[in-house]
Protein backbone atom coordinates (compact mmCIF):
# COMPACT_ATOMS: atom_id res chain seq x y z
CA UNK A 1 0.00 0.00 0.00
CA UNK A 2 2.61 2.00 0.92
CA UNK A 3 3.53 2.53 -2.58
CA UNK A 4 0.13 4.01 -3.41
CA UNK A 5 0.32 6.63 -1.48
CA UNK A 6 1.72 10.62 -1.50
CA UNK A 7 2.21 12.49 1.85
CA UNK A 8 0.87 15.73 1.58
CA UNK A 9 1.84 18.63 4.31
CA UNK A 10 1.24 22.65 4.99
CA UNK A 11 4.41 24.00 6.42
CA UNK A 12 4.68 28.18 7.30
CA UNK A 13 7.76 29.06 9.43
CA UNK A 14 7.73 24.62 10.92
CA UNK A 15 11.77 24.53 10.93
CA UNK A 16 11.13 23.08 15.08
CA UNK A 17 8.90 20.46 14.04
CA UNK A 18 8.98 19.43 10.19
CA UNK A 19 12.20 17.48 10.51
CA UNK A 20 10.82 14.90 12.48
CA UNK A 21 7.67 15.13 10.64
CA UNK A 22 9.21 13.62 7.63
CA UNK A 23 11.77 11.05 9.40
CA UNK A 24 8.87 8.96 9.54
CA UNK A 25 8.02 9.39 5.88
CA UNK A 26 11.33 7.94 4.35
CA UNK A 27 9.15 5.38 2.52
CA UNK A 28 7.27 7.80 0.18
CA UNK A 29 8.25 8.26 -3.22
CA UNK A 30 6.97 12.00 -3.16
CA UNK A 31 6.27 13.99 -0.71
CA UNK A 32 4.14 17.20 -1.87
CA UNK A 33 4.35 20.08 0.83
CA UNK A 34 2.48 23.08 0.33
CA UNK A 35 4.09 26.44 1.28
CA UNK A 36 3.24 29.55 3.11
CA UNK A 37 5.71 31.57 2.04
CA UNK A 38 8.63 30.31 4.95
CA UNK A 39 10.48 33.22 6.63
CA UNK A 40 12.51 30.44 8.89
CA UNK A 41 14.56 27.50 7.95
CA UNK A 42 11.94 25.36 6.74
CA UNK A 43 12.44 25.61 3.44
CA UNK A 44 16.16 24.55 3.73
CA UNK A 45 15.24 21.45 5.50
CA UNK A 46 12.57 20.23 3.20
CA UNK A 47 15.05 20.91 0.40
CA UNK A 48 17.60 18.20 2.24
CA UNK A 49 14.72 15.70 1.40
CA UNK A 50 15.26 14.16 -2.32
CA UNK A 51 11.33 13.17 -2.21
CA UNK A 52 10.42 16.09 -0.92
CA UNK A 53 8.51 18.41 -4.00
CA UNK A 54 7.51 22.35 -2.72
CA UNK A 55 4.76 24.23 -3.66
CA UNK A 56 4.40 27.15 -2.40
CA UNK A 57 1.09 29.14 -2.17
CA UNK A 58 -0.05 32.47 0.07
CA UNK A 59 -1.88 31.16 2.70
CA UNK A 60 -5.92 32.44 2.50
CA UNK A 61 -7.85 29.15 4.31
CA UNK A 62 -6.75 26.19 5.03
CA UNK A 63 -9.94 24.36 2.65
CA UNK A 64 -8.01 26.01 -0.45
CA UNK A 65 -4.58 25.27 0.45
CA UNK A 66 -5.47 21.86 1.18
CA UNK A 67 -7.55 21.21 -2.09
CA UNK A 68 -4.56 22.90 -4.24
CA UNK A 69 -2.47 20.41 -2.39
CA UNK A 70 -4.38 17.62 -3.91
CA UNK A 71 -4.30 18.96 -7.11
CA UNK A 72 -0.51 18.27 -7.45
CA UNK A 73 -1.28 14.50 -5.89
CA UNK A 74 -0.58 12.32 -8.69
CA UNK A 75 -1.51 8.71 -6.70
CA UNK A 76 -4.33 7.25 -5.80
CA UNK A 77 -3.96 7.43 -1.76
CA UNK A 78 -2.77 10.80 0.01
CA UNK A 79 -1.92 10.99 3.58
CA UNK A 80 -2.49 14.71 4.51
CA UNK A 81 -0.25 15.49 7.88
CA UNK A 82 0.22 18.39 9.41
CA UNK A 83 3.90 19.54 9.86
CA UNK A 84 3.88 18.33 13.59
CA UNK A 85 2.46 15.17 13.03
CA UNK A 86 4.59 12.33 13.53
CA UNK A 87 3.76 8.70 12.64
CA UNK A 88 4.14 5.70 14.68
CA UNK A 89 6.25 2.67 13.55
CA UNK A 90 3.46 0.69 14.24
CA UNK A 91 1.31 2.72 12.33
CA UNK A 92 3.39 2.74 8.93
CA UNK A 93 3.55 -1.28 9.61
CA UNK A 94 0.14 -1.34 9.98
CA UNK A 95 -0.99 0.94 6.57
CA UNK A 96 1.64 -1.27 4.86
CA UNK A 97 -0.58 -4.24 5.40
CA UNK A 98 -3.66 -2.28 3.76
CA UNK A 99 -4.45 -3.84 0.32
CA UNK A 100 -4.99 -0.62 -2.56
CA UNK A 101 -7.76 -2.62 -3.86
CA UNK A 102 -9.69 -2.41 -0.27
CA UNK A 103 -13.01 -0.79 -0.10
CA UNK A 104 -12.55 1.25 2.44
CA UNK A 105 -12.03 4.82 0.85
CA UNK A 106 -10.83 6.85 3.90
CA UNK A 107 -9.32 6.16 7.22
CA UNK A 108 -9.24 7.66 10.50
CA UNK A 109 -6.11 7.72 12.34
CA UNK A 110 -6.58 8.37 16.45
CA UNK A 111 -3.72 10.96 17.69
CA UNK A 112 -1.75 10.73 20.96
CA UNK A 113 -0.90 14.43 21.97
CA UNK A 114 2.91 15.11 23.11
CA UNK A 115 3.54 18.10 25.45
CA UNK A 116 7.76 18.01 25.78
CA UNK A 117 7.93 15.34 23.48
CA UNK A 118 6.06 13.27 25.88
CA UNK A 119 2.99 11.48 24.74
CA UNK A 120 -0.22 12.03 27.02
CA UNK A 121 -2.61 10.01 28.58
CA UNK A 122 -6.05 11.48 26.80
CA UNK A 123 -6.65 14.62 24.09
CA UNK A 124 -9.41 16.31 23.19
CA UNK A 125 -8.39 16.06 19.61
CA UNK A 126 -10.70 13.76 17.57
CA UNK A 127 -9.86 11.46 15.45
CA UNK A 128 -8.43 13.18 11.99
CA UNK A 129 -9.66 11.31 8.25
CA UNK A 130 -5.60 11.58 7.25
CA UNK A 131 -5.62 9.09 4.88
CA UNK A 132 -8.25 8.74 1.41
CA UNK A 133 -8.39 7.94 -1.89
CA UNK A 134 -8.00 11.05 -3.90
CA UNK A 135 -10.84 10.63 -6.32
CA UNK A 136 -13.66 10.27 -3.60
CA UNK A 137 -12.49 13.58 -1.53
CA UNK A 138 -12.73 17.47 -1.40
CA UNK A 139 -12.13 19.61 1.81
CA UNK A 140 -14.82 22.25 3.01
CA UNK A 141 -14.90 24.59 5.71
CA UNK A 142 -15.55 24.08 9.10
CA UNK A 143 -15.04 26.91 11.87
CA UNK A 144 -11.69 27.81 11.66
CA UNK A 145 -10.13 25.28 10.27
CA UNK A 146 -10.80 22.17 7.27
CA UNK A 147 -13.15 19.40 7.37
CA UNK A 148 -12.09 16.33 4.88
CA UNK A 149 -15.59 14.51 2.96
CA UNK A 150 -14.97 11.46 1.30
CA UNK A 151 -17.42 9.69 -0.95
CA UNK A 152 -17.90 5.98 0.15
CA UNK A 153 -17.17 3.42 2.94
CA UNK A 154 -14.63 4.72 6.00
CA UNK A 155 -12.75 3.02 8.64
CA UNK A 156 -10.40 3.83 11.75
CA UNK A 157 -7.05 2.15 12.20
CA UNK A 158 -5.84 1.18 15.15
CA UNK A 159 -2.27 3.23 15.38
CA UNK A 160 -1.85 6.37 16.12
CA UNK A 161 -0.42 9.76 14.91
CA UNK A 162 1.91 11.70 17.66
CA UNK A 163 0.63 15.68 17.78
CA UNK A 164 4.61 16.91 18.67
CA UNK A 165 4.50 20.50 18.38
CA UNK A 166 7.42 22.15 19.34
CA UNK A 167 6.98 26.04 18.40
CA UNK A 168 7.51 28.47 20.47
CA UNK A 169 3.96 29.36 22.85
CA UNK A 170 3.70 33.14 21.75
CA UNK A 171 3.20 31.62 18.19
CA UNK A 172 0.58 29.23 19.79
CA UNK A 173 -1.30 32.20 21.21
CA UNK A 174 -1.10 34.18 18.31
CA UNK A 175 -2.72 31.38 16.25
CA UNK A 176 -5.40 30.45 19.25
CA UNK A 177 -6.41 34.02 18.63
CA UNK A 178 -6.75 34.15 15.00
CA UNK A 179 -8.33 30.99 15.34
CA UNK A 180 -11.51 32.31 17.46
CA UNK A 181 -12.41 34.64 15.48
CA UNK A 182 -13.29 32.64 12.49
CA UNK A 183 -14.94 30.11 15.74
CA UNK A 184 -17.10 32.86 16.85
CA UNK A 185 -18.25 34.07 13.30
CA UNK A 186 -19.67 30.45 12.93
CA UNK A 187 -21.10 30.13 16.30
CA UNK A 188 -22.80 33.05 15.55
CA UNK A 189 -24.37 32.16 12.27
CA UNK A 190 -25.23 28.84 12.98
CA UNK A 191 -28.34 27.84 14.49
CA UNK A 192 -28.04 27.14 17.75
CA UNK A 193 -29.99 23.58 17.04
CA UNK A 194 -27.83 22.79 14.52
CA UNK A 195 -24.57 23.03 17.12
CA UNK A 196 -22.82 20.23 18.94
CA UNK A 197 -23.06 20.09 22.42
CA UNK A 198 -19.35 21.07 23.15
CA UNK A 199 -20.00 24.76 21.00
CA UNK A 200 -23.30 25.33 22.81
CA UNK A 201 -21.55 25.19 26.06
CA UNK A 202 -18.75 27.43 24.33
CA UNK A 203 -21.70 29.92 23.55
CA UNK A 204 -22.16 30.19 27.66
CA UNK A 205 -19.13 32.09 27.43
CA UNK A 206 -18.28 31.48 31.31
CA UNK A 207 -18.53 27.76 32.08
CA UNK A 208 -16.59 26.68 28.87
CA UNK A 209 -13.19 27.33 30.25
CA UNK A 210 -13.77 25.25 33.74
CA UNK A 211 -14.91 22.67 32.48
CA UNK A 212 -12.11 22.04 29.69
CA UNK A 213 -9.61 22.52 32.21
CA UNK A 214 -11.67 19.83 34.56
CA UNK A 215 -11.79 17.76 31.79
CA UNK A 216 -8.55 17.35 30.52
CA UNK A 217 -6.86 17.56 33.88
CA UNK A 218 -9.23 15.05 35.49
CA UNK A 219 -11.25 13.12 32.97
CA UNK A 220 -8.72 12.90 30.12
CA UNK A 221 -5.99 11.88 32.86
CA UNK A 222 -4.03 14.71 32.67
CA UNK A 223 -2.97 14.86 36.61
CA UNK A 224 -1.30 11.12 36.30
CA UNK A 225 0.85 13.42 33.46
CA UNK A 226 2.59 15.42 35.82
CA UNK A 227 3.61 18.87 34.62
CA UNK A 228 2.78 17.92 31.09
CA UNK A 229 -0.74 17.09 31.67
CA UNK A 230 -1.03 20.43 33.68
CA UNK A 231 0.29 22.31 30.59
CA UNK A 232 -2.21 20.96 28.71
CA UNK A 233 -4.76 21.75 30.52
CA UNK A 234 -3.86 25.15 30.98
CA UNK A 235 -3.35 25.90 27.44
CA UNK A 236 -6.43 24.55 26.63
CA UNK A 237 -8.27 26.48 28.60
CA UNK A 238 -6.34 29.86 27.87
CA UNK A 239 -7.66 28.65 24.35
CA UNK A 240 -11.43 28.88 25.61
CA UNK A 241 -10.95 32.10 27.58
CA UNK A 242 -9.51 33.76 24.67
CA UNK A 243 -12.80 32.70 23.05
CA UNK A 244 -14.83 33.45 25.62
CA UNK A 245 -13.27 37.15 25.62
CA UNK A 246 -14.01 37.64 22.38
CA UNK A 247 -17.70 36.23 22.31
CA UNK A 248 -17.86 39.21 25.62
CA UNK A 249 -16.33 41.74 22.92
CA UNK A 250 -18.44 40.76 20.00
CA UNK A 251 -22.00 41.69 22.69
CA UNK A 252 -20.91 44.88 22.81
CA UNK A 253 -22.58 47.09 20.32
CA UNK A 254 -20.15 49.84 20.56
CA UNK A 255 -17.39 47.58 20.41
CA UNK A 256 -14.12 47.68 18.21
CA UNK A 257 -12.75 44.35 17.90
CA UNK A 258 -8.81 44.28 17.93
CA UNK A 259 -6.94 42.22 15.33
CA UNK A 260 -4.29 39.80 16.33
CA UNK A 261 -0.43 40.44 16.19
CA UNK A 262 0.64 39.42 13.07
CA UNK A 263 3.44 37.58 11.87
CA UNK A 264 2.66 36.76 8.28
CA UNK A 265 -0.84 36.45 6.58
CA UNK A 266 -0.35 32.90 5.34
CA UNK A 267 0.07 30.34 7.97
CA UNK A 268 -1.54 27.34 8.76
CA UNK A 269 -0.56 26.76 12.38
CA UNK A 270 -2.76 25.69 14.97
Amino acid sequence: MLECITPLILTYNEAPNISRTLEQLTWAKRIVVIDSYSTDDTLHILRSYPQVEIFKRKFDTHTLQWNYGLERVNSEWVLSLDADYILSKKLVEEIKCISPQTDIDGYFINFEYCVFGKPLRGTILPPRQALFRKSKSIYIDDGHTQLLEVRGKQDTLKNSIYHDDRKPLSRWLWAQDRYMLIEIKKLLETPTQELSLGDKIRKQKYIAPLIIFFYCLILKGGIWDGKAGWYYAYQRMLAEILLSIRLIESENPNRIISKPAQYSLSTNVK
